[in-house]
């Protein structure tokens, strides 16, 4: 029997990735959403100077962007899902409990973010709510089933609503 390593060889330096929205899009490059068959996820991410950003239209410097979450209900995303938002907003990096319940789009302001500095994010099912926790503060949002999360899918960072990236957009994020 060997000592070799199965699966994926660690990293001890840098184990992020770095997930990058090219200026002029809204998804990131080789998106895939892959299944996501968990009722949590932990995940910590890095925002540098790129997320410092100013949109065409001033109205849409409060859209949120969308860092990280996943579908729920066995529905498509915009039906019912969870996931972290951010936007750049009076000079600061603001976060965001984002949600569809039933089809309504739901958010919540959970605090600022220190470029270059990590932050730790979860979201957990729990009966008919989602349990968001930025930095070791919980929030409560609602949420459409209660049961298991079905057959859903993994969302990854994403740029806008109305408008692309008006410039390349970097997040590194580690899943925990």
């Amino acid at each position: 029997m060997s000592c070799g390593w199965w699966g994926n060889t660690p990293s001890f330096s840098d184990d992020f990735i770095t997930y990058t929205i090219k200026s002029g899009s809204h998804e990131v490059e080789n998106n895939t959403n892959g299944l996501f068959t968990s009722s949590s996820m932990r995940f910590q991410a890095i925002f540098d100077a790129s997320c410092i950003y100013q949109t065409r239209i001033a109205e849409n410097q409060n859209d949120i962007n969308k860092l990280m979450g996943f579908s729920d209900c066995s529905s498509q995303h915009q039906s019912n899902s969870a996931r972290f938002g951010w936007n750049w907003r009076e000079n600061a990096l603001r976060i965001y409990a984002y949600i569809y319940v039933d089809g309504q789009r739901q958010e919540k302001e959970l605090g600022t973010a220190e470029l270059d500095k990590i932050q730790s994010f979860g979201i957990r099912t729990s009966g008919n709510s989602y349990i968001f926790t930025y930095n070791g503060t919980e929030t409560t949002m609602p949420r459409h089933c209660s049961g298991g999360t079905g057959i859903s899918y993994k969302l990854l960072p994403y740029f806008g609503g109305d408008e692309s990236a008006p410039q390349d957009i970097r997040i590194k994020i580690r899943n925990l």
